[in-house]
């Protein structure tokens, strides 16, 4: 699997790369779909300003948030060539990370592993959905050394 990784906010951290691929990775493996080809992920590095046009273009929401997913793939199908992209806004972030009481770090392979669900066709519009996604990331992050972020 190829995982473009692209910066549209000089101030990201540069050493998050390698992050976000072992969260892609291990969330595929976790996850047991099947892989058919040579698969390519595009993740966004950006800012609140930016993600805020995304969420209001393509939500219909007027706000940043935290990751916004973007599937080219059918839900649940085969894992094949171009999967989509998922954006993440680092001001949104940081806050979250620093009133959660988690690291930076930390946060950003949480929502790496989220954004890539969704592109897998993973969601949490109703209890049952938002049961077994929040459970697969919470497996998927302890393989990745990361502590439940659902605990409390």
């Amino acid at each position: 699997m190829h995982i473009d990784i692209n910066r549209n906010d000089e101030a990201w951290p540069e050493d998050l790369d390698p992050l976000a691929e072992l969260a892609v990775l291990e969330a595929l493996k976790q996850s047991k779909a099947k892989v058919k080809g040579a698969a390519e992920l595009s993740i966004l590095l950006t800012n609140d300003e930016e993600q805020h046009e995304l969420n209001k273009q393509w939500r219909g929401k007027d706000s940043p948030t935290n990751v916004l997913s973007f599937p080219q793939i059918e839900p649940f199908g085969p894992v094949v060539g171009i999967l989509g992209d998922i954006t993440l806004a680092r001001e949104t972030l940081e806050r979250e990370a620093a009133d959660q009481g988690v690291s930076f770090a930390d946060h950003f392979t949480h929502l790496v592993v989220h954004g890539f669900l969704h592109i897998l066709g993973y969601d949490h519009m109703t209890d049952a959905e938002a049961l077994q996604m929040e459970s697969l990331e919470t497996q998927i992050l302890a393989k990745l050394g990361v502590d439940d972020p659902y605990a409390d």
